[in-house]
């Protein structure tokens, strides 16, 4: 796909997303820092299905108000959106929460102050409704908000795109648009590992995230050579990935509810039995 068609897709699909916005200052908060980047500009480029738009801001206010834009949309008790010390912004529950929607009841338990929490208000019999309003948020974890529509609202990271790729693992991954003048960047050393679909690891602050993530790109016939593989070993070896809060982070944003039963039983075991040994046995249990 063109680059001009690109654009006019990403600004067609966010210009509808943003008009479903009913309350104006949180509207024009999002019109003035929206980016897009991540998988969505690199399946158009190779003309593959755009599997979601993943929304980014540069300002921590424009996040967060459309945090809680739809923390409020979402319409469940116990829900809020917090700012951490380190300046992040996450959607965190107080307790234990059970709600649904159509008949589709959940239990989430937190098992300490702050909790990486995964809320799902869809069933396939909403799904059905023709008449179910566009960009309603379905899915929420701490840091993202999945909304209809092929619309996901990232929340972990926020800031100009230099910042915000500090965080991305791939270099295909780092191209990206700009709402607020209609820019599209298309970085050479992107469109070279697009091109040969080859995954060049950058670094990342959530290298155990990458390694679970080359998964899903071997399975669409992506290569990587094993320098790669060593650079994400290598960035893996300095964690200490038995401290819980370590282990959360790094986890945090992976999609499996096994990988957040796995912090929740580490937090209740005493930190001075927590070793890798024990990690594998409950590792081994979960999966």
């Amino acid at each position: 796909m063109r680059s001009k068609t690109i654009k006019a897709v990403l600004s067609k699909e966010i210009g509808r997303w943003l008009d479903s916005i009913e309350d104006e200052k949180v509207k024009t908060l999002a019109r003035a820092n929206t980016i897009v980047t991540g998988g969505a500009i690199a399946s158009m480029l190779l003309k593959e299905p755009v599997n979601d738009f993943d929304i980014y801001f540069r300002a921590k206010e424009a996040a967060f108000a459309v945090a809680e834009y739809y923390v409020a949309k979402f319409d469940q008790p116990g829900i809020k959106v917090q700012e951490e010390e380190d300046g992040r912004i996450r959607i965190v529950t107080s307790g234990g929460y059970r709600g649904a929607t159509a008949g589709d009841v959940r239990t989430l338990q937190d098992t300490g102050e702050i909790e990486d929490m995964y809320i799902e208000a869809e069933t396939a019999a909403l799904a059905t409704v023709s008449d179910a309003p566009q960009y309603r948020p379905t899915f929420m974890s701490t840091n993202a908000i999945t909304l209809s529509d092929k619309v996901q609202i990232i929340l972990r990271f926020y800031g100009e795109p230099d910042e915000i790729h500090e965080n991305y693992d791939f270099v295909h991954c780092t191209n990206y648009w700009s709402m607020w003048d209609d820019c599209l960047v298309l970085r050479p050393l992107a469109l070279e590992a697009l091109l040969a679909k080859e995954l060049i690891y950058v670094g990342s602050k959530y290298p155990v995230c990458s390694v679970m993530r080359l998964r899903k790109f071997i399975k669409r016939g992506w290569v990587i050579n094993a320098g790669q593989i060593l650079k994400m070993m290598l960035q893996i070896s300095d964690l200490e990935l038995t401290d819980p809060k370590v282990l959360q982070d790094q986890l945090t944003g992976m999609d499996s509810a096994y990988f957040m039963q796995i912090i929740g039983d580490v937090k209740e075991k005493d930190p001075t039995k927590v070793n890798a040994a024990y990690l594998v046995e409950i590792i081994d249990r979960m999966f």
